[in-house]
């Protein structure tokens, strides 16, 4: 079977926006929640979730993080040609 992942994200234009709000979920705040307020993706209405996927099916910078990154650990900025992300992914299968 494939790897696959299941991530959420919150897309903003600038850096500086992407490490306010990775400060703000550090310090409790709902990821979801920020998502919604502040994410230019149209997952920010569903909470940033991107639901599954597998490698390749996102831009390589993301991919990259995805298929990485502890599961339930916030990454971030990862900058992509649109814009800047936190990520998290929720769930992964290798």
């Amino acid at each position: 079977m494939m790897a696959s992942a299941v991530a959420r994200h919150i897309l903003v234009a600038s850096e500086a926006d992407c490490l306010t709000l990775k400060k703000q979920i550090e310090e409790g705040g709902s990821f979801a929640e920020l998502a919604k307020q502040h994410s230019k993706c149209p997952s920010g209405a569903e909470g940033g979730n991107l639901g599954t996927f597998g490698p390749g099916q996102m831009v390589r910078e993301f991919d990259e993080v995805v298929f990485s990154a502890p599961v339930g650990e916030v990454q971030g900025p990862v900058k992509t040609q649109f814009g800047y992300h936190l990520v998290e992914v929720t769930a992964r299968t290798d």
